[in-house]
């Protein structure tokens, strides 16, 4: 799963070009689900359970996309995203908001912080394409 720390080869694809892929969530289950299909499909990933951990891997490793949990154990996709706006090095990365809430329902706002939003449970036939979608390099 994820390592504790930023430096850990990033798994998948051994296609250099292959897009990187930023998995950032704590349900162990939806995070393995997501990088199986994810590597499946020919991306490279790394994984996050936390948002401390995925500040460090995205200013280490510069995704080209990250999936970004909502819900996380030690700040809130929100404050995750915030961080990362506000990095140089991360400014323009795309950030995807995964999250188990209808955004209607839950009244939830992305505001500018987010490229786009996927709702879980997700769909691993129609993941890879919208993934691919948003990445910075397809």
């Amino acid at each position: 799963m994820s390592s504790s720390t930023p430096d850990a080869a990033e798994r998948g694809s051994t296609d250099e070009e292959a897009p990187l892929v930023l998995i950032v969530d704590d349900n162990v289950m939806n995070l393995k689900l997501v990088r199986d299909v994810l590597r499946a499909a020919g991306f490279r990933t790394l994984e996050a359970a936390s948002g401390s951990e995925a500040i460090a891997y995205a200013v280490d490793r510069l995704p080209d996309v990250v999936l970004l949990d909502l819900r996380l154990p030690d700040m809130d996709g929100f404050a995750v995203a915030r961080e990362l706006r506000s990095r140089a090095p991360t400014s323009g990365i795309p950030i995807v908001a995964l999250s188990a809430l209808p955004t209607a329902a839950a009244g939830v706002r992305l505001g500018d912080d987010f490229t786009a939003y996927l709702e879980k449970p997700i769909s691993v036939e129609r993941l890879p394409d919208q993934v691919r979608r948003h990445c910075a390099r397809a």
